[in-house]
């Protein structure tokens, strides 16, 4: 199985992307949020994979972090849930936000995704939920170390979650860190400059 590839990006559209790695092509299907993340054709890219195989195709589907790959992975694993819906899913509702909306039983959030049926969205809560709360979860700063400990403690959270230290760091410099007293508030405020364009 192909868990990640890392060569020259060849070329992406929003739908799918190529990667040439040591001469061979080959060919990643992914998210929007996936592919706002990736560089100009002709730059250097790695990318989190998953190998979906069936009789008679064997798909790659791509992620640019862990945490999208990880989602997408407990999606598949609900019956009538494919590899497709899920990243049409994961279009609509990028990794963070589906993560918020499955943790507050928000179904009809989920249904606001195309394709996306009541019955799914609710099966989705239903099977994810415990599990995405259980990854999800962050404890209140038990210290009074002030704001620049809980700096410390989103950062290392954004980096074990999959995001680039350097983009971590560039949205953690557009908070407001004196508001912030609790870890689970500087991470809400980081993750939403994280998500703007």
């Amino acid at each position: 199985m192909i868990a990640q590839l890392t060569g020259k990006l060849v070329h992406k559209s929003p739908q799918n992307l190529i990667i040439d790695v040591g001469g061979v092509g080959y060919r990643v299907m992914v998210s929007l949020t996936t592919f706002a993340g990736l560089p100009e054709p002709g730059e250097s890219v790695t990318i989190q994979t998953h190998t979906h195989m069936r009789e008679d195709a064997i798909s790659l589907f791509g992620f640019t972090t862990v945490q999208e790959k990880n989602i997408f992975l407990k999606l598949i694993s609900i019956s009538g849930v494919g590899p497709k819906i899920a990243l049409t899913i994961l279009s609509g509702l990028p990794a963070n936000d589906l993560a918020d909306a499955i943790a507050r039983e928000d179904v009809l959030r989920l249904q606001s995704v195309p394709g996306v049926g009541k019955k799914t969205a609710e099966r989705i809560v239903v099977e994810l939920k415990d599990k995405i709360a259980k990854e999800h979860a962050l404890e209140p700063a038990s210290h009074t170390g002030g704001s620049r400990q809980i700096y410390e403690d989103v950062l290392s959270a954004l980096t074990n979650l999959g995001y680039q230290r350097a983009a971590a760091e560039n949205a953690m410099k557009r908070v407001e860190w004196n508001d912030m007293k609790t870890i689970e508030a500087a991470l809400r405020a980081t993750l939403k400059e994280i998500a703007k364009p």
